[in-house]
């Protein structure tokens, strides 16, 4: 936190490239979080500059209750929401899709869902079949397996309890499971 505090009291103080560090320290944060969610690369670039212009023109209210870069990704992942609700993307399934699959208490958080299959087309599947999931269930994994955010970061970022956090992430796993166990053989 102390770092935080620095870095923000350098940025309201205008210091000369204060605010150019805090964007390449967060920015492959901020890209993370809105492609998972828009997939369409123009608009996570103006999306993302979007994001940094509302962290810069609010950063006066941040409290240093959670670290910042929870924050700055709250800022990008409210950006993105706010993008697909304009062009009436779902967000979410809808409640009740799923075959009652709320088993939280075997998450598997020692899963690497890239690690076991980083090579050439099996890579190529995973992201496919990644891209396939809801925004939400990309942005969790992504926040989850990608930046390595605990449980509870991910909770503050997208402002959902911390069992739905868990919940998706559960259900996009079995969904990945679902679309690459025959073409990679993972086991269902």
């Amino acid at each position: 936190m102390d770092a935080d505090r620095a870095l923000v009291d350098a940025v309201l103080a205008d210091r000369p490239g204060a605010f150019e560090q805090l964007v390449r320290d967060y920015q492959g944060l901020c890209w993370h979080v809105i492609q998972r969610m828009v997939r369409h690369p123009e608009d996570t670039r103006e999306l993302c500059q979007e994001a940094f212009l509302r962290v810069h023109r609010y950063l006066h209210q941040y409290r240093f209750d959670s670290p910042l870069k929870s924050w700055i990704g709250q800022v990008a992942y409210s950006v993105a929401k706010r993008h697909l609700e304009r062009k009436r993307i779902p967000l979410a399934e809808p409640a009740g899709d799923e075959d009652g699959v709320w088993l939280l208490d075997n998450l598997g958080d020692d899963v690497d869902l890239e690690g076991a299959h980083l090579r050439g087309e099996d890579a190529r599947l995973l992201h496919a079949a990644i891209e396939r999931l809801t925004p939400l269930q990309r942005t969790v994994l992504t926040l989850y397996h990608l930046e390595e955010l605990p449980i509870s970061e991910i909770a503050t970022i997208t402002g959902l309890a911390e069992g739905t956090i868990k919940s998706h992430l559960f259900r996009s796993r079995n969904k990945l499971r679902e679309l690459l166990a025959p073409r990679i053989g993972v086991a269902a």
